[in-house]
């Protein structure tokens, strides 16, 4: 233990002597610090995670200092072995190579007093430096975020309008300039100016950096009339100041990026055409609308924008199949039987044949549906990458998952394989993908079958969730949905299974039940005990919970020195916090993240008794892959 500490300080002590000296003085800036945090938990190699740090640094620092060009934003990762570090800096683009390179090396001094944390992340006024053991490039709103405000109040007539007039401009352009950057100067009365800038990491998604920065021009709402304001987040920033930021000339015309529609003279012009054309428009909406109306509700939501999928020819398909052999098959669903295929430039992928039933409803949405999610990107979301139409059959093409499910490591051929610290990733990255999902995506998206059958494993055992989008969308302007029941019993929240009712937070239930699968290695419709006192597994859990019995719930095959006990529990609590009988009472996915991520106790949050989705309908031995049990009757067992 001794060498291990003499290590970290040595290592520290190093990162900090070549700063200093093989880099030398450069020019100073001042650097204001908003946001400092460190991961409540320690790399696990110690010698490794330095190792990748120093090299991510140096990546980072070379990319900056490269003279092509003045590059304001880099990442870096590095692995040696299992152990993996991403790191990402960003300075704003208003400052010169040596200023920025002066930022940075104020960031990289300060973020090394987080010592062995696996995470860490700095925020300045100039400049942000961040590094995790996971990547993280796309994520934008997070923990973390604020706003900072001047404490000078402005005594310009009309400057808290001419302020928010400014950021809703920002807020408008720069999601749609290349490198999402945007500096401007705006006169206001008596001679003054409001100088702004906003700014999103460039590996965003553009629907991502709208939505961090719609979260910074809301925060900086409370800064005015005040003369300085700055919001910051995971992955965006925004400020305004009536005190020059930059040089009038490093200003950017967002103009063009403001305008909505056509001039005023194309839209006189316009008028006429549309008024000759009017009366032909009328007499064909009627039939189009009937033939495309699936097409419509896609555009609705947005679909129309995106960019679509990979179109396949079926021929290639099915030779990549085999036919659709049964040798290739690797598994059925709900929606369709998946077959492992290998296309004509080698690349391995999953093929799922949909089984669409005679509604032409699903056909017609087919396309704007698939549009959609082909532009989810997401670690924990199986990737869409095309999909083939040929007469009735609609066939979508995903990356391969050569673990297959979850469910196979819990109950099936490999049963016990999984170690605490992997049933951990498992249940974090869920919960990410799922939050993804319900609340980063530009539309909504509920998944409605979350069981383990529908989480898959790569070849580093890091989940990913299928069959997401694949069920109606949840409209955005709805906060639920009565539908047909389209789950899985045993993972169904009650209020959807008895009643239709449908909200993220059925998902929520979902995947309480699925982190307690994990956790014990018992599936949810499983019963324990003699014919008197049989338990299923949420009942179970509840009655461990109540006697302050959680750790009995643990699956035997997981070694007493591989978990803390304390974080065990605090798990399982977390699950039934997303059990509760009631949706309101259920966390929504970005909040499950925060708690797991976190070390302290949930106690401030205790669950309420829940409630058991059961049936009296016996599934056939082995069909965990089964999507639906639509038939089956539907009771309420107490969780007493």
């Amino acid at each position: 233990m001794l060498k291990l500490e003499l290590l970290v300080i040595i290592t520290l002590i190093c990162w900090s002597s070549d700063n200093i000296h093989a880099y030398g003085a450069v020019e100073n800036i001042q650097t204001n610090l908003l946001n400092k945090g460190c991961s409540a938990y320690n790399a696990s190699n110690l010698r490794s995670f330095f190792a990748n740090i120093n090299e991510t640094f140096e990546g980072l620092r070379a990319q900056i200092s490269s003279d092509n060009k003045n590059k304001h934003f880099a990442v870096e990762d590095k692995a040696r072995g299992e152990v993996m570090t991403y790191a990402m800096f960003q300075c704003r683009n208003y400052l010169s190579k040596t200023q920025c390179l002066s930022c940075f090396n104020t960031a990289t001094s300060q973020i090394r007093n987080c010592s062995a944390a696996n995470g860490a992340r700095i925020t300045y006024d100039s400049c942000f430096l961040r590094y995790e053991s996971d990547r993280f490039y796309d994520e934008t709103n997070e923990p973390g975020g604020g706003v900072s405000c001047g404490n000078t109040s402005s005594t310009v007539t009309g400057f808290t309008v001419a302020g928010q007039q400014v950021l809703m401009e920002l807020l408008r352009a720069t999601p749609k300039i290349k490198g999402f950057y945007a500096a401007t100067k705006t006169p206001v009365a008596g001679g003054s100016a409001i100088y702004a800038v906003s700014q999103c990491v460039e590996t965003a998604m553009k629907t991502s950096c709208l939505n961090c920065l719609e979260v910074a021009y809301n925060n900086l709402q409370r800064c005015l009339p005040n003369t300085d304001g700055t919001a910051y987040d995971a992955g965006c920033f925004m400020r305004y100041s009536a005190t020059p930021l930059f040089a009038d000339n490093q200003t950017i015309d967002i103009a063009p990026f403001l305008k909505q529609g056509s001039t005023k003279k194309w839209g006189i012009i316009g008028g006429v055409v549309i008024g000759a054309v009017l009366l032909l428009l009328v007499l064909f909406a009627w039939r189009w609308f009937r033939k495309s109306k699936g097409v419509q509700r896609a555009d609705i939501l947005g679909a129309t924008e995106l960019k679509g999928p990979v179109n396949y020819k079926y021929n290639d398909l099915k030779a990549a199949t085999k036919k659709f052999s049964a040798e290739n098959k690797l598994g059925e669903g709900g929606f369709g039987a998946v077959y492992k295929g290998t296309l004509k430039n080698g690349k391995v992928v999953a093929v799922k044949k949909l089984v669409l039933g005679k509604s032409s409803k699903m056909k017609d949405d087919f396309e704007g549906e698939v549009k959609l999610i082909s532009n989810v990107h997401h670690r924990n979301l199986v990737r869409l990458l095309g999909c083939c139409s040929k007469g009735q059959e609609r066939i979508l093409v995903y990356e391969y998952m050569a673990n297959s499910s979850l469910d196979r490591f819990l109950f099936g051929n490999r049963k016990g394989f999984l170690n605490w610290k992997q049933r951990y990733n498992i249940i974090l990255g869920t919960a990410k993908g799922l939050a993804y999902l319900h609340e980063e995506f530009h539309v909504s998206i509920i998944h409605r079958d979350i069981k383990t059958a529908n989480i898959l494993l790569n070849d580093d055992l890091q989940p990913k969730i299928a069959d997401f989008g694949l069920a109606r969308l949840l409209p955005e302007d709805c906060s639920h949905l009565s539908t047909k029941f389209a789950g899985t019993l045993g993972y169904t929240a009650p209020e959807y299974a008895m009643h239709g009712q449908l909200s993220e937070k059925a998902d929520t239930y979902s995947y309480g039940i699925v982190v307690l699968e994990i956790i014990s290695g018992q599936k949810s419709t499983d019963v324990k005990g003699d014919e008197e006192a049989s338990e299923y597994l949420l009942q179970r859990s509840w009655k461990l919970y109540e006697r302050g019995s959680h750790l009995e719930l643990l699956e035997e095959a997981i070694e007493a020195d591989e978990y803390d006990a304390e974080e065990v529990k605090r798990i399982i609590e977390i699950a039934l916090l997303c059990t509760q009988a009631t949706a309101a009472a259920r966390p929504t996915m970005s909040e499950v993240v925060v708690l797991l991520k976190t070390k302290n106790s949930v106690d401030h949050l205790r669950p309420t008794m829940p409630v058991f989705v059961g049936t009296n309908v016996m599934t056939r031995e082995g069909n965990s892959t089964s999507s639906s049990n639509a038939n089956a009757s539907i009771s309420i067992v107490s969780a007493r």
